[in-house]
Parts: structure tokens; C-alpha cells; sequence
């Protein structure tokens, strides 16, 4: 391809993130409850939350080989990959929130050398969310 025929790819926002669940209406309800988000979407196989500036697509991990094949859908024991980071005005009184809501802290709060304060939990399908200050 010469440089006359190159088209501009411009990718600078993310918009959908979809979460591979084996427990779709258990997963929902987490998202729903801990983050307090309405959905925008739902059929049997995925239901769509909406953040202020993205949206979550839970997806029915049965229906992932469809969107990814031949790569392969990870099993929830096979550890962490990433980890989604929301930013909060407090992360302790975030956290008292959090367990108010019946949710289980992986760690934290904890003031990090990058100084940021921060802790971590998880979703019912195994993604870490960490909250965050700093």
C-alpha cells in the first residue's frame, strides 16, 4: 500500500466492553445493585448497562465462540487478565457502599506508592473491578 493509498484509522474511543458470564441474570443483578446502572439492552443471551461513558454488554459465555472464534473463551478459574478501574471521590466511604451492598472486597482500601488509594472486588463472572482516588 503507498503512502497516497494510506486511510487515516482513527480508534480513540471505547465504547462497549463485553464481559464473557457463565450466570447472565446473576451477573446482571451484581451490576444493577453495585453500580445502581440501568439496562439498556437485554435478550436471553446478554443484557447492556449503561456507565456514563461507556456501555457493558453481558454476554451468555456459551455465546462467545460466536464473536471470537477460533480464539477461545478462558474458563473463570484460569486467574485474572485485567482489571477495570472506576474512579470515586472516597475510596473508604466507596467501600463501606460496596459492603453495605453485600460485596467482598479482594483488598483495600489501601494507599498505593503511586499514591493513589484504592481496593478491589469482584463481579460474580470473575471480572475485577477497582475503585480509586488519588
Amino acid at each position: 500500500m503507498s503512502e497516497v493509498d494510506h486511510v487515516e484509522l482513527k480508534m480513540t474511543k471505547v465504547n462497549v466492553i463485553t464481559l464473557f458470564v457463565d450466570d447472565l441474570e446473576r451477573t446482571k443483578a451484581f451490576y444493577r445493585e453495585v453500580f445502581q446502572l440501568g439496562v439498556v439492552y437485554e435478550d436471553a443471551n446478554s443484557a447492556v448497562l449503561q456507565f456514563e461513558n461507556l456501555m457493558i454488554n453481558l454476554l451468555a459465555s456459551r455465546e462467545a465462540p460466536g464473536l471470537i472464534a477460533p480464539a477461545r473463551v478462558a474458563n473463570v478459574d484460569d486467574g485474572a487478565r485485567f482489571q477495570f478501574t472506576v474512579e470515586v471521590d472516597d475510596v473508604d466511604d466507596a467501600c463501606a457502599e460496596l459492603l453495605a451492598r453485600g460485596v467482598t472486597l479482594l483488598n483495600g482500601p489501601q494507599d498505593r506508592p503511586w499514591h493513589i488509594r484504592t481496593a478491589s472486588f469482584q463481579d460474580p463472572a470473575g471480572h475485577i473491578w477497582e475503585i480509586a482516588h488519588g
